[in-house]
């Protein structure tokens, strides 16, 4: 059955008038649905009984259901397990911060990148999600903040999957996100991380949005990139770079460029000297990442004084830097931590 969710409005028109039904329609369903939040088509009491029973034939407004819902001891985080039609499982998290109510969307059911760090790909891409299932992810966990009187602020395609590796769904949940009518998504609040599809980037910088980039990048140089991410084995980090560089001049998007330490891989001063002179005479932000570990990997965590020397020699060459929070990690739902857990792909922490 088709997910409602992957609808824009012209195309609800379009079925609408195909039934002979009144154009107004459209408005007083996508009414019912992304302003009044209603998932129930018998609950829309200003349409016929006829038009009712035929939406539920035709569309479904449950495209995903809610298994669990893990939340940090800390309570900044949850992280939510979803069940869809055909049996597969995916994540999402909502991370909650004093001025911000950002979800972690996922965008397809494992991922193919087989990141050495990362839990996700641990049984490599299962399959993609559909525009459908992706925005109703951000609308299941918005619909819960609205019981609280809050609603999600900020979205970040850095849950399971690689998104451009999904791109036709990933635009158009995009699309839908952004509709004035609909979500009314500002582009500005949407950030979308790639571990670097040059493909991909370059169909986004011909497309018409301006959402936010990060590139997974990980490592200052291609032999160590190449260890730590299998696709930098065909996508080489001077065209990568390229490419991103074409899309920031075209959406005028700062860059974010994601850099997960992990100790003894790529913490040291001299990868810190290496990334600074890569990003020298570009216009972007360093976002520092200490290691998240994840059960089965003998990756570690680098000390903080390590993590402070690193980022200490790149604010000397003059790089914009953050380090981020960790949060979630006692539910496994930070950075490189979602995992098909239930399904029995990796173990509980201990």
């Amino acid at each position: 059955m088709l997910p409602f969710y992957s609808l824009l409005p012209e195309e609800l028109e379009a079925w609408l008038k195909g039934r002979g039904e009144a154009s107004f329609r459209a408005g007083q369903i996508m009414n019912w649905v992304y302003q009044q939040r209603v998932v129930d088509w018998g609950a829309m009491t200003n349409l016929p009984a006829s038009l009712r029973s035929a939406l539920a034939e035709w569309a479904t407004l449950a495209p995903l259901s809610e298994v669990s819902r893990e939340e940090s001891g800390d309570g900044e985080t949850m992280k939510f397990l979803f069940a869809l039609p055909d049996g597969k499982r995916v994540e999402s998290v909502l991370i909650m911060s004093p001025d911000r109510r950002t979800v972690c969307v996922s965008s397809q059911v494992g991922c193919p990148a087989r990141c050495a760090f990362c839990a996700s790909g641990k049984k490599g891409l299962i399959r993609n999600l559909s525009a459908g299932e992706i925005v109703a992810q951000i609308f299941h966990i918005d619909h819960f903040l609205r019981q609280g009187e809050e609603r999600v602020s900020h979205l970040v395609f850095m849950g399971m999957g690689e998104p451009l590796e999904n791109f036709d769904a990933v635009l158009r949940s995009i699309q839908i996100l952004n509709h004035p009518d609909l979500f009314n998504f500002s582009q500005r609040r949407i950030t979308l991380s790639t571990v670097g599809v040059i493909p991909g980037i370059d169909r986004l910088t011909a497309s018409n949005l301006k959402v936010n980039l990060a590139l997974s990048l990980h490592a200052p140089s291609q032999a160590l990139r190449q260890k730590l991410i299998p696709y930098a084995k065909k996508y080489p980090l001077k065209e990568l770079l390229e490419a991103v560089d074409r899309y920031q001049l075209r959406a005028g998007r700062d860059v974010t460029y994601e850099y997960t330490l992990m100790a003894g891989i790529n913490d040291a001063k001299e990868h810190a000297d290496e990334l600074a002179i890569l990003l020298l005479r570009r216009q972007a932000t360093v976002n520092i990442i200490p290691y998240n570990p994840v059960p089965g990997l003998r990756l570690k965590r680098p000390s903080g004084e390590a993590i402070e020397a690193f980022r200490a020699v790149l604010t000397r060459h003059g790089i914009v830097n953050t380090c981020r929070y960790t949060k979630g990690v006692d539910i496994a739902a930070a950075c490189g931590q979602l995992a098909l857990r239930e399904e029995g792909s990796l173990p509980m922490a201990s």
